[in-house]
């Protein structure tokens, strides 16, 4: 089939197959356009992502995946050229009100990079930063030993805590940056392609680590890889073009899926 383009998708509706309340979403986007310039990145784009479960946001280069992700945490607020119109709701709040401070967005909604990007410090400081920042009052050494459990890279760096993280493998530095979100007690991490620079060992771990932390949080990952949206995902999310296709439970989306694009999407045509 010839792809879509923009104009040809123009008052598309996406295609939903049990589709997630409002009242069981953590965070709501409702009719979000986003643009970088002059450029419409984002195409009036309606989701809702349930709490306590793992997202999958798929689709080819491009589409605006990683973008529509950003807008979760206001990350495209350090973007100058970037304009936003519509809602993104954090537990009813929306996030884009004046009022609303965008350092504490952050910390209720974690991020975890492409690329692992751990501080010069040492492994103990990079886990204990944000809450240090933010001023925790709690005991500092617990939330740092519980966050790296969580991260499951306790054991591995339990006798090294003053060593710097720099010094860690590619997929420990991951886990150490998961580590480091998660010492900031959010509620959501968003993850976007978390393995895509590590090897297929280091991958594994971090798989394992999501399907492990799923309940305990809400996950909103971009991956480019479909086996690994199979593997840790509850529900799929595909885009084109800036647009959500279609969206649904998992398994349907990779056995069944409604719409002709996402089915070509899916069988390799195209991407």
């Amino acid at each position: 089939m010839a792809l879509p383009t923009k104009e040809q998708l123009k008052g598309h509706q996406t295609v939903r197959t049990d589709s997630v309340n409002d009242e069981d979403a953590v965070v709501s986007i409702k009719n979000l356009n986003l643009w970088y310039g002059n450029f419409q990145a984002l195409l009036d784009n309606t989701i809702n992502f349930p709490k306590g479960k793992v997202t999958a946001l798929i689709g080819a280069s491009g589409c605006g995946k990683s973008t529509l992700l950003r807008c979760v945490n206001r990350m495209n607020d350090l973007v100058p050229s970037a304009r936003i119109e519509g809602q993104a709701l954090y537990e009813g709040v929306d996030l884009y009100e004046p009022s609303i401070d965008p350092v504490e967005v952050r910390r209720r909604i974690g991020m975890v990079f492409q690329k692992p990007n751990p501080f010069p410090k040492s492994i103990f400081d990079n886990v204990a930063f944000s809450p240090r920042l933010y001023g925790y009052k709690g005991d500092l050494n617990a939330l740092v030993e519980k966050s790296l459990k969580g991260a499951a890279l306790w054991d591995e760096v339990k006798d090294k805590l003053k060593q710097s993280g720099l010094g860690l493998s590619g997929g420990q530095q991951q886990r150490l940056c998961i580590a480091r979100a998660m010492a900031q007690e959010p509620d959501v991490i968003l993850m976007d392609e978390p393995t895509s620079a590590l090897d297929p060992i280091a991958t594994d771990k971090i798989e394992e680590l999501i399907y492990e932390i799923k309940g305990d949080y809400t996950v909103i990952i971009v991956t480019h890889n479909m086996q690994q949206a199979g593997r840790v995902s509850d529900r799929t999310v595909y885009m084109h073009l800036g647009q959500i296709i279609e969206e649904g439970p998992t398994d349907q989306i990779f056995t069944n899926p409604k719409h002709e694009i996402t089915e070509s999407y899916i069988s390799g045509h195209f991407g």
